[in-house]
């Protein structure tokens, strides 16, 4: 047995506080070490060129001691592969991100802990064996999670590259949020117009089998080969009879419900299809039915069926792809902006619904508490962004463009409207953003720098209290027709299969 061990400077990562001249020294006495070198980047061309002259000269087993092998192990596996050794024959010691970043500030004590993981992982690559590899079959279907507009282009891609697609989504239509939206930024472009041809494709793909209303329940198994569980709900409708012909049911219904695809900002009966652009396009009854029969009565085709039960499903896929997009902060959360309490204090998202011809004020940015057309309004942003006081200290990224465009939404049907946003930063960083919030400025929107301390009542008026860190006004207290919280987004934790997540609960990325 011949070891090999190579200590990388890294530049100045590694050997601006690690002695290098010592860890190598160090290294050249561990018992079965043939050679101990230092190199100035072992991932580059020049650096594998001194192992592989190494391995050709009778290194049988290599401890590489650099960066995180997160970033190399697969770089130096292929190097050993390529020079005739069994790719397992490698150790990866993490020097750089476990001891010159994390002990700057104490070199000595960084170099001897180095010395110490060094010698571990001298110690393990003696017991290491070559390990065969082996050739698994695996299954050429995949499942996507979700049937926003991530996992339906996902879908759709798969689909016509030749594989069998699972896609899942557990809400009663496709199309995902992005759905409900009225114009996309910064081009201004109908949303529906965009997604519904997708939505169609994704339904009448022969390579899709679509499962709505649906949840995962288990997925076992591993990489390749997954055997993956999951229930559909019960529509209590007939779906090879229904047409989405909703209207002669739901007028009968006597049960009315807040609609929660209109973010409660409209109300929907037991009986319902999501929208009008709905795939698949058939009803579906919920937990609100009382089971008076109305609609059994008045179906035209005799599509109801009070009797239907969960139904369970599953099947094989050899890789999953998780879209399962995200869910909005919670503004009640944030007690003193008053939503739950002032009528005429709505989320970002019930506006973008408002203005949606198809919503449920047909397009018009009303005062809920009136029905009348709001004539002056205040966005308020980062409301569950940015605030260590709700625990998401990360920017939502999406919000100040979504309340630009909606503001901008606003001027162009009513251009008398006074509108403020008030804003930490303006995050406008895509392409065409910048010049996006310039047109909006120039529509005679005011952007106030400074964060709103509360929301108050004045009678029937939202009262917004407020400073603008670019004046010299001291506190200011405005009265409003309709106050917009910019609320951010949070994860979806609700997915159906155990996923590693980072700090702020979205799933963890290589």
């Amino acid at each position: 047995m011949q070891i090999g061990v190579y200590i990388c400077h890294c530049g100045l990562n590694i050997g601006g506080v690690l002695d290098i001249d010592a860890i190598v020294a160090e290294a050249a006495t561990f018992d079965g070490v043939h050679i101990a070198r230092d190199i100035d980047f072992a991932c580059s061309d020049a650096g594998q060129e001194e192992i592989r002259a190494d391995i050709e000269s009778g290194v049988d087993r290599v401890v590489v001691a650099a960066c995180s092998p997160r970033m190399h192990q697969t770089t130096f596996e292929r190097l050993l592969e390529d020079s005739g050794l069994n790719p397992y024959l490698l150790v990866i010691v993490n020097i750089r991100e476990q001891c010159s970043w994390v002990h700057a500030d104490n070199p000595a004590l960084a170099t001897q802990k180095a010395i110490d993981l060094v010698r571990m992982g001298a110690s393990e690559a003696r017991e290491l064996a070559p390990i065969p590899k082996r050739t698994i079959p695996i299954n050429q279907d995949a499942l996507v999670i979700g049937a926003g507009i991530a996992g339906m282009t996902a879908a759709l891609d798969l689909a016509d590259s030749g594989m069998k697609v699972h896609l899942i989504e557990r809400e009663p239509t496709i199309g995902g949020r992005a759905a409900l939206y009225g114009s996309l930024f910064p081009t201004n472009d109908c949303a529906i117009c965009i997604i519904a041809p997708k939505m169609t494709d994704v339904l009448n793909h022969r390579n899709i089998d679509l499962y709505t209303y649906a949840e995962i329940t288990d997925v076992a198994g591993s990489v390749g080969n997954f055997r993956v569980r999951g229930v559909r709900k019960p529509r209590f409708i007939k779906e090879d009879i229904c047409k989405g012909c909703i209207d002669d049911c739901a007028h009968v219904c006597p049960i009315t419900v807040p609609n929660q695809f209109d973010y409660d900002i409209g109300v929907r009966k037991a009986i319902y299809v999501p929208m009008p652009q709905s795939v698949p396009m058939i009803a579906c009854i919920d937990e609100h039915c009382v089971g008076c029969g109305l609609c059994e009565e008045a179906c035209p085709l005799d599509a109801i069926d009070y009797f239907q039960k969960e139904e369970e499903f599953e099947f094989d896929a050899g890789a999953i792809i998780v879209a399962t997009g995200w869910k909005p902060f919670d503004a009640a959360r944030k007690e003193e902006y008053g939503y739950g309490r002032h009528r005429d204090v709505i989320t970002s998202l019930q506006l973008e619904r408002m203005l949606n011809a198809s919503g449920p004020t047909y397009g018009r940015a009303i005062r809920p508490s009136t029905g009348e057309l709001a004539q002056r309004i205040a966005f308020i942003q980062c409301v569950g962004s940015r605030d260590a006081t709700v625990g998401n200290n990360y920017c939502s990224l999406v919000c100040c463009m979504a309340a630009i465009k909606s503001a901008q939404a606003i001027k162009k049907k009513n251009p008398d409207t006074d509108i403020s946003i008030h804003y930490i930063d303006i995050r406008a960083c895509g392409n065409g953003y910048e010049e996006y919030y310039q047109r909006t400025q120039e529509l005679g929107v005011d952007f106030i720098r400074g964060r709103v301390a509360e929301v108050l009542t004045h009678g029937e008026s939202a009262v917004i209290r407020y400073e603008d860190t670019l004046a010299d006004d001291g506190i200011i207290e405005e009265e409003c027709d309709l106050v917009v919280l910019s609320v951010g987004i949070e994860a979806e934790s609700e997915i159906g299969i155990d996923m590693q997540t980072g700090a702020d609960g979205f799933m963890q990325v290589a």
